[in-house]
């Protein structure tokens, strides 16, 4: 067995052709891209950088800086805000830890004492264990450790009594450090940089949340006389500067030219074929993904390529990883050992032994979440499977990157779900290839996240009149309504919290529906974990089947006012699907576009949800059991949306019959949701949609997609300023669909409160074409 990396390369274009020659995959491969190598370009080490440092990173082999990296460590030390927009792989850590290493070991006391201290960020526990492993490993006296939900108590008081280079997530800083910044006054009041990793991950209202933790930062640091210097980093964001900007409230200056070395990179673009089966109202459906990438990440394996195949859930993560084993045994009975899986839920200890099998070529093959996509160090891979579009071409490119590090080959493969936008994807390569990454979407000031973090920073040192421009123009409004609420209480040196609860509390900056409700086990009473509360109706209602960290539970109870779920473990031959009816009424429009006598718009509405009933389905098949009424409270949200009209003249001298009408909108609705993830950066289950023939509020064909968020996300904006594009597409996917009627590759939607019915695939078509004529 190999143990070590291999020094063979991989002909990436060969491996493609072998994997789409198998007798009947022949139709599977779409599209084939190749981009050629790149050479390096180097620069000298700065004067300036400490001299240790230097000589422990030309002891692990960086002899010499690329020239980006020194361009962004030149600027960091002159104490210029930074953000470095350079590709996987490209070595963006040192430009960062140059400058911060070197500050540490330069203004250290006469003993040893805390000079300059380091924050950095990171979205996930495991990229920060993989950041410290990387700063251990330069053999520094630096004091660095992580301080996260994995951390012992003693290791997180050691960390602010001692900690020079901290490593921690936005969670931690706002739940943690935040509040008590008293106890953090030494190690605050000496920052000098602050490193936010992966900054792209922090869009929609998550991002807007990890802003105002910041900025709650930067407040904190000046109130204890420090003002640290950010450097932020990320492979794939669009418009860098301006992201960067927007999620610290500084000027930022974006390094983006990539001086890195790089091999050929090969990406494809593979769709699963139709199978016999049919699914809901006898639509056709394709192959699933994860299966067709277990088969995949098998033969790959046998290939002796390692691989590492991406997997949207945890549970499905496992399945492929033991699918491909059983396949890999068929073949030779030592290779099952060669493939596993990946995911969140595993211990600390049992993510790190995995991650060194992958590197040190024990593992050949890993079928992981996301939870691997970010920066985390794995050399020596030659392919990455994708077991659907990972949301954004800046994840599919993160997720490429994982391959090929160095100069290597690499190859990278899109296996397409039954979906809209991954059939748009695969038959349209030029909207992945050649295009770039999407803008960062989010709204820091969205009253509804805004408003409790002014809250928590009262509580941290009371809100005066200059610290309001820090959190953006809407800020005094905000306070102003939280004053007038009880929140807040005015006094000569400012607004002071006035509830004894941590105010943190009211912000969960990872939950987008308000304060989570717990899903509690029913025999031992065990927190398993949460479900946001905008949601929980929908998913965590009585009788539901829950999927929980790949297990099966069902839901016993739910209670709205103590916010519990009670659940039980189960395995089921069934899943459970909402039905629920939505109603929307346009508050204010904001904005508008005339395309011909066709109407769009943007701006706030009102929309209602009350979940009436749930539907159980065979698995697998979707076949539908029964159905078991509810009585559950309506929910409204205020929210942002974007919508177009037609008017009923237009319909009729198209020759669009009324009685069609109801299923082309709700088709076109369905397609156009799956579609905006495109253009701005959300996943489906972030927007909704209603669709009308005739709305009361405009008297027309109307069709709304909102923010499913409070306040608004940004997803909605972004499609009214992206609407031709993103509607284009829309229409290209219905037409272009190998299915009759309409199926989940078009015009079906998995989140369907109405069963999919009506749906009219060919009135969607020419509805669209109608709007879109019409611009």
């Amino acid at each position: 067995m190999t143990t070590t990396p291999r020094s063979r390369p991989v002909d990436v274009a060969d491996l493609v052709d072998r994997l789409a020659s198998v007798p009947g995959r022949e139709d599977r491969l779409r599209h084939l891209e190749v981009l050629p190598p790149r050479a390096a370009t180097y620069a000298d080490w700065p004067g300036w950088a400490s001299p240790e440092v230097v000589a422990a990173f030309r002891a692990r082999g960086l002899e010499r800086p690329w020239r980006h990296q020194s361009i962004a460590a030149e600027a960091a030390h002159e104490g210029r805000h930074v953000v470095m927009s350079t590709g996987t792989a490209s070595g963006k850590s040192l430009g960062y830890q140059l400058p911060a290493l070197s500050a540490i070991r330069d203004s250290r006391g006469p003993r040893g004492q805390r000079g300059a201290s380091v924050l950095y960020l990171a979205p996930t526990k495991a990229l920060a264990q993989d950041q410290l492993a990387g700063v251990t490993a330069l053999g520094l006296d630096v004091r660095a450790t992580t301080h996260d939900g994995d951390s012992s108590r003693e290791q997180r008081d050691w960390a602010r009594d001692h900690g020079e280079y901290v490593l921690t997530n936005p969670d931690m800083l706002h739940r943690s450090l935040l509040p008590g910044h008293q106890r953090w006054s030494s190690f605050l009041g000496a920052l000098r940089y602050v490193v936010v990793d992966e900054c792209h991950h922090y869009r929609g209202v998550f991002g807007a949340h990890v802003s105002h933790v910041l900025r709650r930062l930067r407040r904190l640091c000046a109130a204890h006389g420090a003002s640290p210097t950010f450097v932020l980093a990320s492979a794939t964001v669009a418009e860098p500067e301006v992201a960067a900007a927007r999620l610290t409230g500084l000027d930022v200056l974006a390094v983006t030219g990539d001086d890195s070395p790089r091999g050929r990179v090969a990406l494809a673009l593979w769709e699963p074929p139709f199978t016999s089966y049919t699914g809901e109202n006898g639509a056709p459906v394709r192959r699933a993904a994860s299966s067709e990438t277990a088969d995949l990440l098998a033969d790959l394996v046998t290939s002796d390529a390692r691989t590492l195949a991406f997997i949207r859930s945890r549970r499905g993560a496992e399945q492929v990883a033991l699918t491909a084993a059983e396949l890999l045994a068929e073949v030779d009975p030592s290779l099952p050992g060669r493939v596993a899986a990946y995911r969140g839920g595993y211990l600390p200890e049992e993510r790190r032994a995995l991650e060194e099998s992958l590197r040190n070529g024990e593992l050949v093959g890993l079928a992981a979440t996301n939870a691997l996509e970010l920066g985390i160090d794995i050399s020596g891979l030659d392919a990455v499977l994708m077991a659907g579009f990972p949301g954004t071409r800046a994840a599919l490119w993160q997720q490429v990157g994982r391959a090929g590090r160095g100069a290597r080959d690499a190859l990278g493969m899109l296996i397409a779900r039954d979906d809209p936008l991954d059939t748009y994807l695969v038959t349209h390569p030029e909207a992945l290839l050649g295009q770039p990454v999407e803008a960062t979407v989010f709204d820091p000031a969205n009253p509804h996240v805004l408003g409790p973090h002014l809250c928590a920073a009262a509580q941290e040192i009371p809100l005066t009149e200059d610290d309001l421009p820090l959190f953006g123009p809407s800020a005094r409004e905000v306070v102003d309504v939280l004053t007038d609420g009880g929140l807040l209480r005015r006094r000569p040196r400012g607004w002071f919290w006035t509830d004894r609860r941590r105010a943190s509390d009211l912000a969960d900056i990872r939950s987008a529906g308000g304060s989570p409700v717990q899903l509690v086990e029913g025999e031992t009473g065990r927190v398993v974990g949460t479900v946001d509360a905008a949601s929980c109706h929908a998913t965590a209602h009585q009788g539901a089947v829950y999927v929980h960290r790949g297990e099966t539970w069902l839901v016993r109870s739910l209670d709205l006012d103590e916010r519990v779920a009670v659940i039980d473990r189960a395995e089921t031959d069934y899943s459970t699907t909402a039905r629920e009816l939505t109603d929307i009424s346009i508050v204010e429009e904001r904005e508008h576009a005339r395309w011909g006598d066709c109407r769009l718009s943007f701006g706030t509405v009102d929309v209602s949800h009350q979940v009436v009933a749930y539907l159980k389905r065979r698995q697998p098949g979707g076949e539908v059991l029964g159905e078991e009424p509810l009585d559950l409270p309506e929910r409204s949200l205020r929210t942002a949306a974007v919508w177009w009209t037609v008017p009923g003249q237009v319909l009729t001298e198209a020759g669009l019959q009324s009685r069609d009408l109801p299923g082309a909108a709700h088709a076109a609705e369905h397609c156009s949701i799956g579609l905006l993830p495109l253009f701005a950066t959300c996943d489906r289950w972030d927007i909704g949609g209603v669709s009308t023939a005739v709305h009361p509020d405009t008297g027309q064909l109307t069709v709304f997609v909102y923010d499913g968020h409070p306040g608004g996300a940004g997803f909605a904006e972004r499609g009214f300023h992206a609407a031709r594009a993103w509607l284009t597409a829309t229409r290209d996917t219905i037409v272009s669909c190998g299915c009759d009627d309409g199926c989940p590759s078009c015009i079906q939607s998995p989140k369907c409160g109405n069963q999919n019915n009506p749906l009219d695939k060919a009135g969607a078509a020419a509805l669209l074409d109608l709007l879109l004529g019409d611009g």
